[in-house]
């Protein structure tokens, strides 16, 4: 068997597993940007949103920072895979970006 993946064949958002007689692309981990193998311990570098721990990418919770990300009124965080949203409070609702009693 020749190892095409030697000659590193896939994008920048994949790796390369040899087979027998062949190659395939398979996608990298959401949390890397550009990767060896499969999963956030392969990541070359950390996408955004997510911080290298325990030689893993894993999710920031921008919701459990010191400085809030969600600052209009009755706001609340909810954490997201590599983000966050800010959504009204319970009991309240979005009405021209301002979130009013419902």
């Amino acid at each position: 068997d020749l190892d095409e993946c030697s000659a590193s064949p896939c994008k920048d958002h994949q790796y390369c597993l040899n087979t027998d007689g062949s190659f395939l692309c398979k996608a990298c981990d959401a949390s890397c940007v550009g990767c060896t193998g499969e999963g956030s311990e392969k990541c070359k570098t950390c996408a955004s949103g997510y911080v290298k721990e325990d030689e893993k990418c894993t999710d920031i919770d921008e919701c459990n920072l010191p400085e809030k990300v969600c600052t209009k009124e009755n706001q609340d965080c909810v954490n997201t895979s590599g983000s966050y949203k800010c959504v009204c409070s319970e009991g309240f609702e979005d009405k021209d970006g301002t979130c009013v009693q419902t």
